[in-house]
């Protein structure tokens, strides 16, 4: 049996659901879930001051008033269409940090006592040249050890980092993954731990048909923050719902891998995506099935 809480990122809630009290209602009395990851696809960062602080107070306000815990703040589909910190040009670079610092912040603002997310992806230029890729990933380390200061100084307790299945995103790899900890060292003020995206983790393409889950609990271990769920075929990135007629991923197997690699205590977050254009109805209808399905199966492990 899976021990860790269980909850839900708000991407489902995107452009559908986006008041606080909307999403909030469905999250705890349809779902029956009281954590959840908020998604700045909800509200952005780099917004206003003063509408920000307005919408920042009117989610607190709706997660107190239906008991929700908001256990991180996270980069949304919005921000990952950017380079981000690995822009190419240093004013991009200088605006991405900016990003991150005011999401930091906002993350403190929300109640939530983590942030983040993917930390961004280089040119295609920079990433065929050696000693551009190299200069991108010092640049990615002294970026990520100042939103860790900035993380302690808003008093959050970790910095999230997702591995993407990009070769041109840092880290992809379980080694590149374990030498950013190690480059990090100690000039971090807040853990950094990492998100395993079992979707990312397990994508063919780039892995190969033995892409496994394994090496990065085996890797990474205690340095694991959190685990997205997501139903995939493995050709994609999928994040997908149950049921879907293409989806494969095993939630009981996944669960039994999680309490013999000591585990369980991991929150899992589901992270499941839908096409903007696809009904409302459906959508509700297949993210209960969704948490319905990965609740059972993962207490059935």
């Amino acid at each position: 049996m899976s021990e860790g809480r269980f909850g839900i990122n708000l991407s489902f809630a995107v452009k559908r659901w986006p008041e606080p009290h909307a999403w909030g209602r469905l999250v705890r009395e349809v779902l029956g879930l009281d954590v959840v990851q908020f998604t700045f696809d909800l509200l952005d960062p780099g917004w206003p001051e003063v509408e920000r602080g307005n919408l920042a107070r009117a989610v607190r306000q709706a997660s107190a008033e239906f008991g929700i815990e908001i256990h991180s703040a996270f980069v949304g589909l919005a921000n990952y269409t950017y380079n981000g910190l690995l822009h190419p040009l240093a004013a991009g670079r200088s605006a991405a940090l900016e990003w991150w610092r005011r999401a930091v912040f906002l993350a403190a603002e929300l109640g939530a006592r983590a942030v983040g997310g993917p930390l961004g992806g280089m040119s295609v230029t920079d990433a065929h040249n050696e000693s551009s890729r190299q200069a991108c990933y010092d640049q990615l380390v002294q970026a990520t050890q100042q939103i860790c200061s900035w993380a302690k100084e808003a008093g959050l307790n970790q910095l999230l980092i997702e591995p993407t299945p990009l070769v041109r995103e840092f880290p992809y790899t379980v080694a590149q993954a374990e030498k950013l900890l190690h480059d990090l060292g100690q000039n971090t003020g807040v853990p950094v731990r990492y998100v395993i995206d079992v979707g990312h983790a397990l994508y063919q393409p780039l892995y190969g048909t033995h892409a496994a889950l394994v090496p990065w609990f085996e890797a990474l271990g205690e340095h694991i923050g959190l685990i997205h769920l997501q139903n995939t075929d493995f050709q994609s990135d999928s994040h997908w719902g149950w049921p879907h007629e293409h989806g494969r991923f095993d939630v009981a197997e996944f669960a039994r891998l999680l309490h013999q690699h000591h585990l369980s205590h991991t929150p899992i977050f589901l992270e499941v995506f839908y096409p903007f254009e696809l009904a409302d109805e459906a959508v509700l209808d297949n993210i209960t099935h969704s948490v319905q399905h990965c609740r059972a199966q993962l207490t059935r492990a």
